[in-house]
């Protein structure tokens, strides 16, 4: 199958690899010239890995070249979406497969971002791919399981074949509301445990956030309607262990930083980089409001990242709310 990637950061570069190790034709599509070249020429990314890729990986900077391709990777940050998707549209005459891999929700209309997809591309088939995946070891074939998720149950074993190797292997999930929250709330979570390693604190506080947090996640997705056993599963647990406990997750280092700060203001100045759980926090924050949900701990991220409260103040405000029965 000929397949292209919309961009060629991390996640799209090691699912490339992902998809060649599969005996897929893969092209990646790229702004940066320098990530690019270096893809086609050396077969290396070292902006992002010291490894040596699939030597059949094939990169361009036209994304009209991939328009013959018949699945399509969204590899970009959730607030380039839309508009890399309809661009790419443009150069399509056939439908084809689109495989969301971000994880979050449209910056305007909070939409899901399958559903931001599905809107761009009418009539074709849109599946997610997400759960408790880093490229950083993706990218080293080593073990990986996640969920390929969408109403279509046709459709998630095809995308299972395609994708599945001998290192990484996919369940389906039909849950598409319930998924997508929690892979999005999960980065969240991160922030605020980065924040708890910034402050020194140990594996008992990380450990009572994991589990709260699940709480929260589960108590938000629910009340919108997703199912309760999504958040036992890879989109649910299993994203939020590993976000909050790796050192590979962007959202974790920006909160390590911000701990280690006492406050978020230098951090949020100074940063460059695409921290998913920022845009998501003031999403969920806004949304929690408005439907009476009550989640203390993206209150507390949200009150540090926005309104300048003291990461050390926040836990302490947490530590001393009211004492209740844990269900």
């Amino acid at each position: 199958m000929k397949c292209g990637v919309l961009g060629s950061g991390s996640w799209g570069t090691a699912l490339a690899q992902v998809l060649c190790d599969a005996h897929h034709d893969v092209l990646i599509w790229g702004k940066n010239e320098e990530e690019v070249r270096e893809i086609q020429t050396n077969h290396t990314n070292r902006k992002f890995f010291d490894v040596q890729l699939h030597p059949h990986i094939q990169a361009t900077l036209n994304m009209q070249e991939l328009s013959d391709c018949q699945l399509i990777i969204a590899a970009v940050p959730s607030f380039a979406i839309e508009e890399v998707v309809k661009q790419m549209k443009s150069y399509l005459d056939h439908p084809v497969l689109w495989i969301n891999v971000a994880k979050g929700f449209h910056p305007k209309t909070h939409a899901l971002l399958s559903e931001t997809i599905e809107q761009c591309v009418p009539n074709e088939h849109v599946v997610s791919l997400i759960g408790p995946s880093h490229a950083e070891e993706v990218i080293l074939r080593q073990l990986t399981v996640l969920n390929a998720v969408s109403h279509d149950e046709a459709i998630l074993k095809q995308v299972q074949e395609i994708f599945s190797t001998d290192y990484f292997r996919v369940y389906t999930n039909t849950d598409v509301l319930g998924a997508q929250i929690g892979v999005a709330l999960k980065n969240i979570m991160a922030i605020a445990s980065g924040i708890l390693t910034g402050l020194q604190q140990g594996d008992n506080a990380r450990a009572a956030l994991i589990t709260r947090g699940l709480a929260e996640v589960s108590r938000y997705g629910i009340a919108l309607g997703a199912k309760p056993s999504t958040y036992l599963g890879l989109c649910g647990v299993g994203d939020l262990v590993v976000t909050c406990t790796s050192t590979h997750s962007r959202n974790f280092q920006a909160g390590l930083q911000i701990g280690r700060a006492d406050g978020a203001k230098a951090f949020l100045a100074q940063n460059q980089k695409t921290v998913e759980g920022i845009f998501a926090c003031q999403i969920v924050q806004q949304e929690a409001q408005k439907r009476g949900i009550e989640m203390p701990i993206v209150q507390a991220v949200y009150e540090v990242l926005f309104e300048e409260k003291k990461p050390s103040v926040a836990i302490q405000e947490l530590m001393k709310r009211e004492l209740k029965a844990e269900f």
